[in-house]
């Protein structure tokens, strides 16, 4: 969902990614997903990755003049054990607390409001509800934003890339943004 206040920055949009649901399922879909064993923070785990997501979110990163940045429970373990498997290079991480947040909203969405310091940013998760939208429209670090559900048996695909790039094309230019 998109904000009406526009953002602080002229600096380039966000493009946050999730790990589970998003870029590791549950089960492989066909062709091009492959099983892995990765360590997280909670312990060691069975992962299910596609090697052509890394080159598709860095083309649609550079077509959309926008940075890529880890918003996942995986925190760094995610450049270190999802990151190589997919072609993705080391990325900023968004710092997640699993035992923080206000009821009903997920422990990312507190850290990723703070974050984004007024950056738009495009949001590629599959648990994020009306209560974590509610939140980051009330935050006053955060501006334009959308959040992209992702359906956790399918992951990330090319339909969310082009309902991204299309919003990311909506944005006001830099030199209309003041709030």
């Amino acid at each position: 969902m998109m904000t009406n206040r526009p953002h602080v920055s002229a600096a380039r949009p966000l493009v946050l990614l999730d790990v589970d649901g998003v870029l590791n399922l549950e089960v492989r879909p066909g062709p091009g997903w492959q099983p892995h064993r990765a360590q997280s923070p909670i312990g060691t785990f069975d992962v299910i990755l596609n090697t052509g997501h890394g080159r598709l979110l860095l083309e649609f990163a550079d077509r959309a003049g926008a940075d890529l940045v880890w918003a996942t429970s995986w925190q760094h373990y995610a450049n270190h054990e999802i990151a190589p498997r997919i072609g993705l290079p080391e990325l900023p991480v968004i710092e997640v607390n699993a035992h923080t947040g206000a009821a009903g909203i997920h422990p990312k969405t507190p850290p990723v409001a703070e974050y984004v310091a007024g950056r738009p940013f495009v949001w590629f998760d599959d648990d994020l509800d009306p209560a974590d939208t509610a939140f980051l429209e009330r935050h006053g670090s955060v501006g334009h934003f959308r959040i992209i559900h992702v359906d956790p048996h399918h992951g990330l695909d090319e339909h969310h890339l082009r309902q991204a790039a299309a919003w990311l094309a909506s944005l006001p230019s830099s030199h209309e943004n003041t709030k």
